[in-house]
């Protein structure tokens, strides 16, 4: 199993649907969890738009980075979903594996209506989703190619 844990600043969007995406797409081979910096609440638009892809959130909670490392667990990969300007935000996670950084625009700085809004974090999403499948095929590959 490859555990992967997905870091953004609030866990309430983009970490969210990484770990989502990646949990429904990899088949079983991986393990992926999520976590925020600063813990905020969901955002309801980003449950929204994952349910009109066919993926229910709105059960999950947002979770602390601090979590992890108070219980020690180990990662296969750490990637950050941090937008470039949050980036040098998104914490060191000791004890973790390979460290990426997938980079997408937080949905919680979208403005305009709530079909802008909508609009906006489901380009996110799909955006995160092809990264999503992208990682997929790149693991799949490398442990292909392990000697």
């Amino acid at each position: 199993m490859i555990r992967v844990l997905f870091v953004c600043i609030h866990n309430s969007a983009r970490s969210q649907m990484a770990k989502a995406y990646l949990n429904a797409l990899g088949g079983g081979r991986f393990e992926a969890k999520s976590a925020g910096i600063e813990p905020g609440k969901l955002n309801p638009v980003v449950v929204e738009a994952m349910r009109l892809d066919g993926i229910d959130i709105s059960q999950n909670r947002v979770k602390a980075v601090k979590e992890f490392i108070d219980r020690g667990e180990k990662f296969d990969y750490l990637i950050t979903v941090c937008d470039e300007t949050a980036a040098d935000r998104c914490p060191f996670v000791p004890g973790t594996g390979q460290r990426l950084h997938f980079g997408f625009s937080d949905p919680s700085a979208f403005g305009g209506t709530p079909e802008e809004k909508l609009a906006a974090t489901i380009a996110v999403r799909d955006a995160i989703k092809k990264k999503i499948t992208e990682f997929i095929l790149t693991v799949r590959a490398s442990q292909r190619n392990a000697p």
